[in-house]
C-alpha cells in the first residue's frame, strides 16, 4: 500500500465519491449532491488543505483530507482532519489507521502541535480516533420536535 498525494485523475475520483463519504460520515444524515460536495471541499483546498490517498496498484482504497483550521473563540490555528474515508470493499484492513497516521505526521511536519477533527456521535471511527489520543472537546446536542402547524 502506498500513501501519497493524488494526481488529477485520482482527485476527480475522490470528488465523485465525496457525497458517499459525507453520507457515511454523517451516519446517513447528509447526502449532498456532487455540486454541494464540491462547494464544501474547494474552499478548503484553496486555503491549503490537501488529500493523502491510500492506493494499491491502480486501486484507490481511501483518503484523508487535512489542513488548517482556526478556533472562532480563541483564534488559535490548529491542524484539522476534515475527512477520512475508506471505500467499502477495502474496510477492515487497517487502511483508515494508516491514513490517520500519515495525516497526523503530515500535520506535525506542517507545524501543528494540536490536531482536531469532527465526528458524529455513534460513528465507529470514534474508537479508532481514541486510540490516537483524540478526546472529546466540544459536544453538540440536538433535539427534534414535530413541525409547527402552519
Amino acid at each position: 500500500m502506498e500513501i501519497r498525494k493524488p494526481n488529477d485523475l485520482e482527485y476527480k475520483k475522490i470528488l465523485s465519491l465525496t457525497p458517499q463519504a459525507l453520507f457515511d460520515g454523517t451516519l446517513g444524515e447528509a447526502k449532498p449532491s456532487d455540486e454541494k460536495a464540491k462547494q464544501l471541499i474547494e474552499p478548503l483546498l484553496q486555503k491549503g488543505s490537501y488529500y493523502l490517498i491510500a492506493t494499491e496498484g491502480n486501486h484507490l482504497m481511501g483518503w484523508i483530507l487535512i489542513g488548517a483550521s482556526q478556533d472562532p473563540l480563541t483564534e488559535k490555528i490548529y491542524g484539522f482532519i476534515y475527512e477520512l474515508f475508506v471505500l467499502e470493499e477495502f474496510r477492515g484492513k487497517g487502511i483508515a489507521r494508516k491514513l490517520i497516521e500519515a495525516g497526523i505526521e503530515h500535520l506535525k511536519q506542517d507545524g501543528y502541535s494540536e490536531i482536531r477533527l469532527r465526528v458524529y456521535a455513534g460513528n465507529q471511527a470514534m474508537k479508532l480516533y481514541e486510540t490516537f489520543g483524540f478526546k472529546q472537546k466540544t459536544i453538540i446536542m440536538s433535539v427534534n420536535y414535530p413541525p409547527l402547524k402552519a
